[in-house]
């Protein structure tokens, strides 16, 4: 089985991030499961806003119809906040997997109240937005931002141990003020900060696990792949995710072919 793994970052900019994500989740994924990582955006989000989800989701979504028709078995939308999952959903049948949505309900097994350590402070509405759509909402107690950016954590993805321990370090800082409020499951909200803490094995804040969103999209990705395979499901094709026909498709990938210029007249 084949995944495609849509990151929402620019491939030279981040290269070390995206080797070590591929080399991860190339460790861990499941026998005869393929994980093709792929960055997507350039240049790089440069300015955290709405816009910019905006811009993933269109770039996401078109990557999505492009997969399935190259015969990839599923599709990850590896940004946290998962722009264009529910229109994914409509325009593909192979299984669709958000990291955000997956990792917040597998934390919502873990423990009641759920804090999230973001990637930057502009994210935590989102989240909260996020989360009541989700039906999440009373279980997201607390979310921070670590005022970073992707590049800052090319270092650490790079080999450099004490840039490692540093952005653990910011981390901690991040969660453990919410553990002592009464959070009791930590969430990285986004692969960057996730994949950070996927060496620490067991790794908490206080009494709180910190949840890998890497590893659990990816044995979400995994699962429904295996359950479509087994039994056919897809999601409810009905009002929530009414499939897309092909000319509906085909129109929302003309509108982001390039635009030529008209000659003046």
């Amino acid at each position: 089985m084949r995944i495609y793994w849509q990151s929402f970052v620019d491939e030279e900019a981040s290269a070390p991030y995206l080797a070590r994500l591929s080399a991860y989740l190339s460790q861990i994924a499941a026998p005869g499961v393929t994980i093709d990582v792929r960055g997507g955006l350039s240049p790089s989000v440069r300015d955290f806003g709405r816009l910019s989800e905006a811009r993933c989701s269109m770039r996401a979504i078109s990557n999505g119809i492009d997969a399935e028709r190259a015969g990839y078995d599923g599709f990850v939308l590896g940004h946290f906040q998962d722009p264009g999952l529910y229109e994914l959903r409509s325009a593909l049948t192979i299984p669709v997997i958000g990291v955000g949505e997956s990792t917040l309900f597998a934390a919502a097994q873990l423990g009641r109240r759920i804090g999230l350590v973001t990637l930057d402070p502009v994210f935590e509405v989102w989240h909260y937005e996020q989360a009541d759509r989700y039906g999440l909402g009373g279980r997201i107690t607390h979310v921070k931002g670590l005022s970073f950016v992707p590049e800052d954590f090319n270092a650490a993805f790079d080999g450099d141990v004490e840039a490692k321990n540093r952005l653990l370090r910011r981390f901690a800082e991040c969660a453990e003020p919410m553990v002592a409020s009464g959070a009791d499951v930590i969430v990285p909200a986004g692969v960057l900060p996730g994949l950070l803490v996927a060496s620490e094995r067991s790794y908490r804040i206080g009494h709180a696990p910190v949840v890998n969103c890497a590893s659990i999209a990816l044995k979400s990705a995994e699962m429904w792949m295996q359950i479509r395979a087994l039994d056919g499901i897809e999601p409810s094709r009905g009002p929530s995710f009414a499939l897309a026909p092909e000319r509906a498709k085909a129109d929302f990938q003309a509108m982001l072919a390039p635009i030529k210029p008209t000659s003046a007249r």
